[in-house]
């Protein structure tokens, strides 16, 4: 079955259906939008006023000229660059928009919180959820390719807990959190086909790093993580240190080339102790890997927003679906063999050792000392209302 093409019954209350960026994800998400006929949310981390966005941003006017109310949630630091004649575009549409905004920031500085969602839901019955942005840079354009990312496509029971999550999320203020001091719930939380799984650190919620970490300590042959933007804190490395120490094959999929060329540095950094792990690693060479997910024992998955760094676990708002199933996560694990093997390059430790001058070392360490300072300095003051 090609999951890209037709949807997968995964029980008889909804389907799911992976969906690659590019041109079949911009042509699904504006033929989900289409067919609202009461409620849309949509919910980025980053809008872009580009062709891809402004090709999304009709779709929502023409669903609200016809009735549908629209809820539009833009993240206030990735998509701050959005103009006020477009702001107030929508909003004369009927489109009610607004900005989730972090603590502090400016054009050049930021510390806070992001809402790094990538979800629209519609009529509480369908819901695109994943790693894509609404920009060029994820679609298939006359220049360039999209970036490789994906999104999991549902119907049924889970877009109606996804509705939920978008609701609380566009409800929610920030000075009622930077008022209170909460504490972390630990959840327990049912294994059902399809699950919603939310990472929000000041409100208690660290399902997704729980999930990775299930994965790590639970798996009885294999991980395969795909990450961007890949700088595992303490806690992750020790489970991924474990795990290939009783002999897990861990492999990780990871950017060659990186839209963010100091992150790439640092990542690199780690390699001679991911080696010295027997840790695999596989970098991509196609174009900029944007893509989140991982898959445990060819028998379930994880895939959304989350990044395996800090600022994921400890600062931003993440939204993941963990589908058990073993012949969908099957089939996701074969589509990722098959990029590891055509578009990626394995490093191996001589590959490493040809590459490691001096230079590249100090720039490597400089780049690491540099991340580990601003997830410190993003992360400290959520991590101190726990």
């Amino acid at each position: 079955m090609d999951l890209g093409k037709k949807e997968f019954e995964i029980t008889d209350k909804g389907s799911l259906r992976l969906v690659q960026s590019g041109y079949e994800y911009f042509d699904l998400l504006e033929q989900t939008i289409q067919s609202a006929q009461k409620c849309i949310h949509l919910q980025m981390y980053i809008y872009a006023e580009d062709q891809t966005g402004n090709r999304i941003t009709q779709a929502l006017i023409d669903a609200a000229k016809r009735g549908v109310m629209v809820f539009l949630v833009a993240d206030g630091y990735a998509s701050q660059d959005l103009s006020n004649t477009l702001i107030k575009k929508l909003s004369l549409a009927g489109i009610q928009f607004r900005f989730f905004n972090p603590l502090l920031k400016s054009k050049y500085f930021y510390l806070g919180r992001r809402m790094h969602h990538k979800i629209v839901v519609v009529d509480g019955s369908k819901a695109l959820v994943g790693g894509i942005n609404i920009s060029d840079n994820y679609n298939d354009t006359i220049d360039s390719l999209a970036w490789l990312d994906w999104a999991l496509y549902v119907e049924g029971e889970v877009a109606e807990k996804l509705e939920k999550v978008c609701e609380d999320l566009r409800k929610f203020e920030i000075l009622e959190i930077t008022k209170t001091r909460l504490r972390r719930k630990i959840l327990t939380l049912p294994v059902e086909p399809v699950n919603v799984r939310v990472n929000d650190w000041v409100r208690g919620r660290k399902e997704i790093t729980d999930s990775y970490l299930k994965m790590l300590r639970n798996a009885t042959s294999r991980v395969t993580i795909v990450s961007s933007y890949l700088l595992p804190g303490k806690l992750l490395r020790r489970n991924l240190r474990l795990a290939a120490k009783r002999g897990i094959k861990i492999r990780l999929v990871m950017a060659g080339m990186s839209d963010v060329a100091t992150s790439k540095y640092a990542e690199r950094y780690m390699y001679q102790w991911l080696l010295r792990n027997k840790i695999e690693i596989y970098e991509y060479q196609k174009n900029i890997l944007h893509g989140k997910l991982a898959v445990c024992d060819g028998q379930w998955l994880t895939l959304g927003s989350y990044n395996m760094n800090n600022i994921s676990a400890y600062a931003s708002i993440e939204l993941n679906l963990d589908v058990h199933n073993p012949e969908f996560a099957g089939l996701v694990e074969q589509r990722i063999e098959k990029i590891i093997q055509n578009d990626c390059k394995k490093i191996t430790q001589e590959e490493y050792e040809s590459h490691s001058t001096l230079l590249n070392r100090f720039l490597q360490r400089s780049a690491y000392d540099i991340f580990r300072l601003m997830l410190f300095l993003f992360t400290f003051y959520f991590k101190q209302r726990e």
